[in-house]
């Protein structure tokens, strides 16, 4: 049951980092614009936001992982039951889609560490770069939730002996799929 929901507490999670990222991009910059501090210093807490959505994002497609959640089409395509758990953990960032949340993951860390140690220089300044750091994020994080990705989409199990039956791979064997498809 705890494996049914952990994809979708991710994508959620990142669906909100994409809402964060927007009001990082724009409050902070009306604000530099206008001299209101408050809408100013709206950078920070946005930046916070993100890195802590972000890293629950990336927590659950790496629980999905560890746990072998093969109904995620990205954890179905990138590892299987007889893994160690070390190689299921680097495998989270192995695939395009893995290492895409990861960059970006990193990428907000950056935006966190801008916002944290920035704190002396003029606040018009940093709310700006903060801003502009809140639109590269935008750019990302529509890009991965909206480009027909992300890999908490789930898969039918027809739709999976179709992908094993298409592309040849022996990830069937290895996770017991073949004998789950061969039921049906």
């Amino acid at each position: 049951m705890l494996t049914l929901t952990i994809p979708e507490v991710g994508l959620f999670a990142l669906l909100i980092a994409l809402c964060l990222s927007l009001l990082q991009a724009t409050v902070p910059l009306l604000g530099a614009a206008t001299r209101r501090p408050l809408w100013m210093a709206f950078a920070e807490p946005m930046a916070w936001g993100q890195f802590v959505f972000l890293l629950v994002s990336y927590a659950s497609l790496t629980a999905s992982f560890l746990l072998d959640d093969f109904s995620v089409d990205y954890v179905a395509r990138n590892s299987n039951s007889m893994l160690p758990w070390y190689y299921k953990f680097s495998a989270v960032w192995g695939g395009h889609e893995g290492s895409l949340l990861l960059w970006i993951l990193m990428l907000i860390g950056w935006t966190l560490a801008v916002a944290i140690f920035s704190r002396k220089l003029p606040s018009v300044m940093v709310s700006q770069v903060l801003s502009v750091l809140g639109m590269v994020s935008v750019g990302f994080l529509l890009f991965i939730d909206f480009s027909g990705w992300p890999p908490c989409k789930k898969r039918k199990c027809e739709d999976l002996c179709d992908l094993l039956a298409q592309t040849g791979q022996q990830v069937g064997r290895i996770t017991g799929l073949e004998a789950q498809c061969a039921r049906r």
